[in-house]
């Protein structure tokens, strides 16, 4: 008879790990690497300045900006996103980050590969323990996100 396991940081990093695995293997035909999908996920809401970006993916990886001007590069460089001068609709003085068509369809193509992914990992957990759990993660990482704003 399994036990059922305990609520903790181990818990969660072990299924963050596995799940990032199974998404590493997914994105790796289309040429993007983990980082890059956040950034992606970013930009397929719209252009945005690139110190918005740069804000969403240092605080959703939790890396530096140092870090995530690589990856904006490295989407620039593979043609996936395209770096504008300030836009006047923006009143902004900051270049604007947007997808070319290319990142356009990549991004596409990540969010079936996330879709297949999810539906073979979550599909058959009942709705009811499904929100609960996403609840308790939601209130987790909120929480670890008030505990990392406070200076060390």
């Amino acid at each position: 008879m399994s036990t059922v396991p305990t609520l903790n940081g181990q818990v969660i990093g072990q299924a963050h790990y596995a799940t990032r695995a199974l998404l590493e293997r997914a994105i790796g035909p289309l040429g993007v690497t983990f980082n890059q999908v956040v950034a992606l996920h970013v930009l397929a809401q719209g252009p945005v300045e690139r110190a918005h970006l740069t804000h969403r993916v240092t605080s959703t990886l939790k890396i530096d900006e140092s870090a995530v001007h690589q990856v904006i590069a490295q989407l620039v460089d593979a043609g996936l996103a395209q770096v504008d001068g300030p836009s006047p609709a923006t009143g902004g003085d900051e270049p604007l980050v947007a997808l070319t068509d290319t990142g356009r369809a990549t991004q596409r193509g990540v969010v079936a590969a996330v879709a297949d992914l999810s539906a073979w990992l979550y599909g058959d957990i009942p709705a009811d323990e499904a929100s609960t759990a996403a609840r308790v993660l939601t209130l987790v990482t909120e929480r670890a996100n008030e505990l990392t704003a406070i200076p060390a």
